[in-house]
């Protein structure tokens, strides 16, 4: 996996008090067609062949959650997942990539994984993952979570 900067976002639907906005994916400055959820784009990471690992953001103050959705340029969006919860508020930051995982920091003293498979896994609803972790129920998921302390020295 490899952070790129080839992706961009140009805001479609603008968010109201009840729904969160969408914006277009731009690849190489090039309309994708593909609308995700959120406003402002954090950061992407290319994940393979033509997958990307899409984290955006909507700018509200004290309850800013994360929206991470993984797209495949051919297909269009494959998965969807929320973090963050009512009246807290996170900063994305220090987000890197292995072989096969993402690991950022966003709310609370933990550093988050994200595992990403090539194929959909069975998962568990409600039981699978991290508090704060929300989204569309299913026993199938391309992206495993997983949360560990933050030593102090990396605060």
């Amino acid at each position: 996996m490899q952070q790129v900067n080839a992706l961009s976002l140009v805001e479609n639907v603008r968010q109201t008090e009840f729904s969160q906005a969408s914006s277009e994916v731009y690849f190489e400055n090039k309309s994708t067609g593909i609308l995700v959820p959120g406003k402002i784009l954090e950061t992407a990471f290319h994940i393979d062949n033509d997958r990307y690992l899409i984290f955006t953001t909507d700018d509200v103050l004290f309850e800013e959650s994360l929206t991470i959705t993984l797209v495949s340029l051919n297909k269009g969006i494959i998965e969807v997942v929320h973090l963050g919860g009512e009246y807290t508020s996170g900063t994305f930051e220090n987000a890197k990539a292995d072989e096969d995982s993402v690991h950022f920091q966003f709310i609370d003293d933990v550093r988050w994984t994200i595992k990403i498979s090539e194929s959909a896994r069975f998962r568990i609803p409600f039981l699978a993952d991290p508090t704060g972790v929300k989204r569309s129920s299913g026993l199938k998921t391309h992206m495993t979570f997983l949360t560990t302390p933050v030593p102090e020295k990396v605060k």
